[in-house]
Parts: C-alpha cells; structure tokens; sequence
C-alpha cells in the first residue's frame, strides 16, 4: 500500500508541476512519518524514497538512528534549544524561527545547516514562525551570525476544506522569498509549502519541497 501511495503522490506531484509550466525534478517530496513505525518508513525506503519529514526532535534521533544512514531527514516542526542536539544531522530544519534557534544548532553541527525560516503568514497564535514584517531583520540577523545557511521559506496555511483556500498564502511566500533574494538574501530558493491536502495548489505556487504524510502512510490514529 505504501509502495502505490508513494506512485500515486509522485504521479501527482509529476502532473501538478507540468500543469504549472514547471521541472518536476525541481518539486521534492517529503514523506512526513511523524508518529509512522520504523517498520513503515523501511517499508517506503524500500520503495525508493529517501526524504522523510519528523515533528519531534527525539523522535527523529530514534529513528535516524535505527533505520538506513542514506536517508535524509527534515525536521519539520517546532522546537526548543535544548532539543537542538537532536538535529545537527538533519538534512534541512524547515520551521527555524529565531536566532538563538539558530546558534543552538549550528553548535552542534560540523558545518552550518540548511535551513528555511518559518514564516507565520495569518498571524495564528497556535503556530510558531516568524511576522512577514519581521522576516527582514531575522533573515539579517542570521546572515550576520553564519550560524546556519538558510535555504528557503516555509509556512503552513491556517486549516480550510478548499485547497484553493491556501493558494494566497503560498503566492505571499513565494512573493517574500522574491523581495529578500533582490535585497541581498540570494540563497532563498527553496519554499517548503504544502501537505496532502493542497500540495497542488502550493506546487503551482512554487513549491520545491511538498510535506505529505497521511496521503502516503495513511491517517494517524487520534490520541485521548
């Protein structure tokens, strides 16, 4: 079932980026296996993918440290200093929203890591990132620190039914990443947007890494 999941998504994936004028190699899928067994993410290596998404810092070191050291791995959600021991070996961290984020984990790294910033694009109080009007500063702050190379943007678009409904939110971050590369930030090349949703819609929009997990492993079980 993960084998065809994963054909279908990328099949999906394939036909979003051509409708859109675009590479399809230039739109990465992330396999999000936040709270997925091992088991099951061996299975979709086993399948051909390499690049899978984790939410919880000790999560992703139990299983990094567990399964095939070729895959890569991006941290994609929130976290505090004191978990940032846990990701110095992650491929790309997709949710960095401050500077002390950022020294904590390029401590702990032999090279500075890729990163993209977490943008908070409808002021919601319930997720982390950063104000678009302070997406400046943090991005000068960074570059001046050398603590960490940052990639990209990320964002995720507050909860709605319509795909279509996220389509603003992923045109303003492709819009931010625009204005900061002609001011000086060059490397912002890579908009982490997207789920299983309105990958779609974000990929249309731009994305060059989609975040899709129950699409591919199927729904997480509710807790309580």
């Amino acid at each position: 079932m993960i084998r065809t999941n994963l054909a279908q998504i990328a099949e999906r994936v394939r036909v979003a980026a051509h409708a859109a004028g675009r590479d399809p190699a230039a739109v990465q899928l992330i396999a999000v296996s936040k709270t997925v067994a091992p088991e099951r993410v061996r299975e979709a290596f086993d399948a051909g993918h390499r690049d899978f998404g984790e939410n919880y810092a000790q999560e992703l070191r139990d299983k990094s440290s567990g399964l095939d050291a070729s895959i890569r791995w991006h941290f994609i959600g929130r976290f505090q200093r004191n978990k940032a021991k846990y990701l110095a070996d992650a491929h790309r961290i997709h949710a960095l929203e401050t500077l002390d984020q950022a020294l904590a984990v390029g401590q702990r790294a032999a090279s500075p890591p890729s990163v993209l910033v977490a943008v908070n694009l409808a002021g919601e109080t319930s997720k982390g990132g950063v104000e678009p009007r302070a997406l400046g500063a943090l991005l000068d702050g960074l570059a001046q620190q050398g603590a960490v190379v940052v990639r990209g943007l990320m964002c995720i678009p507050p909860p709605a039914e319509e795909p279509e409904a996220s389509r603003p939110f992923f045109a303003e971050l492709r819009a931010l990443a625009e204005a900061h590369r002609a001011r000086g930030h060059a490397a912002l090349r890579e908009l982490s947007m997207g789920m299983s949703h309105d990958f779609e819609v974000a990929i249309a929009e731009g994305a060059t890494w989609v975040r899709v997990g129950s699409a591919i492993f199927g729904a997480r079980p509710q807790s309580g």
